[in-house]
């Protein structure tokens, strides 16, 4: 394994192009875009195929059983219309069996036999089977066992509503969908609404009520386990399979988005825009991928991060354990170990708000374990950033071996991806836990578009192009970027093998040249900056840009990564007006982190207090500014990019109250509702 800089020559260079304009690739195969990660893989089943041929009776796919749930009685105060009240609630903590394991032999025939089973229930290569579960390995399961018959799968988020869900099986029309048990009050409430659906397919132990009210729905609706789907598989002839096999250009996904507004769009994937992408990882990273290596899987599937980064690894030879969110740490669970500590992984993926949580998790346990465990773990992060060989390896086993042994101890690369991360948390994380590369991609280039190797390892940089795709800045003049810049700078604009020819019943999007350009570009509406190694940094997003009073441009997310790298800032939506000298912002406090400011730094204020007061105390509002406003300066922002005032609220902003998507984006204009009183307020008093 190599970390030389030099490893990737120049990082990214300028290749011939019809028009003239300066499109880059990755240095190491400038003269091609990669297809596929090896010879005789172009397929999603041929994936499958290899890892069985290659890695054989290793172990490859890894859960956890239910053992038993159990709940605890606490009490919860809230202050309602003024007055403090106590309620009494119930929280369920799981215990969990030890990790079992499939190997990569076993995978690929139970696949077959789950294939064969769609065949005898008549699923068909121009149907669409739905997948609308929770991450696992049944789920993986059921998408090969789809993609083995080149049956499209369409996906949705286990956090749909009824609208959501509906609309990701009617409008593929769905013949069939795969669910878990506690996932079935939904599916029954919106199975009369889905005339489409004739076969249900389940995991776990549902109600019998409920199974009896989705097989009445209507006539022709059929309902059965995945264990009893591969019984009826196993009885049928393997060669039915042969005819089924899909080509390149065959759907694989209707891969639906967690768009942040209007109803989530279906990205069409074929088969060969995901083999593409999986060997633009392997041409970029695979010198770093080792068999004996261990990923814990927890995202969601139905996120095209996830299903990538998972057939990579797989392909590598790499053993996968499934978690889950709730269950990752020991707080979560009962008379056992979190999946983390359980599980061990060496290799790790997460979105920002997970890094984020995990960097202000770290700094809540260290200032509540004193003044001394304070200053010592503050000395050994002055200690290891200086990067004096002596003294880092000191500070790593003194101070940061406890830290590593929350996540298992044998953490070696992890990656975010999703949004940007900032480089406060990326840094801290680099120290204090493991090596932080960032990414950058979207369900349109099946998640690549970008990624930072461990040999340019730098702060604010996405990284190097994926082998698999090519990239133009378009130049965005009102704005000031411009591609003839120094640096260049200009609208993200990516083609090649992984990225989607278009949009699923969607005309009006594929026609649009907004996103779409008639020379085969898509648009992404990122703003991006070549820096001087190769790499790519994301500057800024078109949608989000806001011209305030004076006539200049700010950029809310960029804003957002900067603000909420303060420790006190749990979640944060920036927001301003045309109207506006300044942003405001709306944000929720990270509760422990406040109450230990509060106690350092505010005299008079009740620390202990229930949150929902502390937000709408005067005093606690203006800390919070100051806090938020010293990261901004600390950044280098410009004095119209400081926050004006800030609106805090207890409220977690979750999928199902709609202030963010299935995938944790904000949904900006929801936020901006919500709090529409509160923000007029603000303005009003300027």
């Amino acid at each position: 394994m190599t970390f030389q800089r030099n490893y990737f020559g120049k990082g990214s260079v300028v290749v011939p192009s019809d028009d003239g304009q300066d499109v880059r690739r990755v240095a190491i195969t400038a003269d091609r875009l990669i297809t596929q990660p090896f010879e005789g893989i172009d397929v999603i089943p041929d994936v499958i195929a290899y890892a069985a041929r290659t890695h054989g009776t290793k172990e490859a796919l890894g859960w956890r059983n239910i053992v038993s749930i159990h709940e605890e009685e606490k009490e919860v105060k809230k202050v309602v219309a003024g007055k403090e009240i106590t309620e009494k609630k119930k929280w369920k903590y799981f215990e969990l069996s030890d990790y079992q394991y499939l190997s990569f032999i076993e995978v690929r025939e139970r696949i077959l036999e789950l294939a064969r089973g769609l065949l005898h229930y008549g699923i068909q290569k121009d149907n669409v089977f739905n997948i609308y579960a929770q991450t696992s390995a049944n789920w993986q399961l059921m998408s090969h066992a789809c993609t083995t018959i080149a049956t499209p799968v369409a996906t949705a988020y286990d956090t749909l509503g009824e609208s959501g869900l509906t609309h990701s099986l009617n409008e593929p029309n769905c013949v069939g969908v795969f669910t878990n048990a506690d996932l079935f009050p939904m599916l029954a409430r919106v199975v009369q609404n889905t005339p489409s659906v004739r076969l249900v397919v389940y995991d776990g132990e549902p109600d019998a009520s409920l199974l009896d009210d989705i097989r009445n729905a209507r006539e022709n609706v059929v309902v059965v386990s995945i264990d009893d789907l591969r019984e009826v598989g196993k009885a049928q002839p393997v060669d039915a399979l042969e005819s089924r096999k899909p080509s390149k250009d065959d759907m694989a996904l209707i891969m639906y988005t967690s768009g942040t507004t209007g109803a989530p769009k279906g990205v069409v994937l074929t088969h060969a825009n995901v083999v593409s992408a999986i060997g633009g990882v392997f041409h970029l990273l695979g010198h770093h991928l080792r068999s004996d290596d261990s990923f814990l899987a927890y995202l969601p599937l139905a996120h095209i991060m996830e299903y990538v980064v998972e057939a990579t690894l797989f392909t590598a030879g790499m053993k996968t354990g499934y978690g889950r969110v709730k269950t990752l740490t020991d707080a979560s669970v009962r008379k056992c170990k979190g999946d983390l500590v359980t599980f061990r992984p060496t290799i790790m993926v997460g979105v920002p708000a997970v890094w984020e949580a995990i960097q202000k998790g770290i700094i809540a346990k260290v200032n509540a374990g004193g003044l001394v465990k304070k200053n010592l773990f503050n000395l050994g992060y002055a200690l290891k950033k200086s990067r004096i060989p002596i003294l880092s390896q000191v500070a790593d086993s003194v101070v940061f071996s406890s830290v590593r042994a929350a996540t298992g101890g044998r953490l070696r690369l992890a990656l975010s991806g999703g949004a940007a991360l900032s480089k406060e948390t990326q840094e801290f994380l680099c120290v204090a836990l493991v090596t932080m590369l960032q990414g950058y991609g979207m369900t349109e280039s099946c998640a690549m578009c970008a990624i930072l190797p461990p040999e340019l390892q730098q702060y604010g940089s996405v990284g190097l192009p994926s082998p698999s795709i090519e990239i133009k800045l378009r130049d965005v003049p009102e704005a000031g970027y411009n591609s003839t810049n120094n640096p260049p700078q200009g609208e993200v604009c990516i083609r090649g093998p992984a990225v989607t020819k278009g949009y699923y019943k969607r005309p009006d999007l594929n026609n649009d040249e907004n996103i779409f350009t008639k020379d085969g570009w898509l648009r992404t509406g990122d703003v991006g900056q070549w820096n001087p190694d190769g790499t790519l940094s994301l500057i800024d997003r078109i949608k989000n840009l806001v011209k305030l009073q004076g006539g200049e441009y700010i950029a809310l997310e960029q804003l957002e990564t900067v603000y909420r790298s303060c420790n006190i800032v749990a979640n944060i939506c920036v927001y301003a007006s045309a109207e506006a000298k300044q942003p405001i912002a709306i944000l929720i406090p990270h509760e422990l982190n406040l109450r230990h400011t509060l106690e350092g730094k505010l005299n008079g204020v009740d620390a202990s207090a229930p949150l929902s007061e502390l937000c709408h105390n005067k005093a606690v509002q203006e800390l919070v500014l100051r806090e938020c406003n010293a990261v901004g300066k600390k950044n280098g922002l410009k004095s119209m990019e400081m926050l004006e005032a800030v609106i805090l609220t207890a409220e977690e902003w979750t999928p199902e109250n709609g202030l963010v998507t299935a995938a944790q984006k904000l949904q900006r204009t929801k936020v901006a509702q919500h709090f529409e009183k509160e923000i007029k307020e603000i303005y009003r008093n300027q």
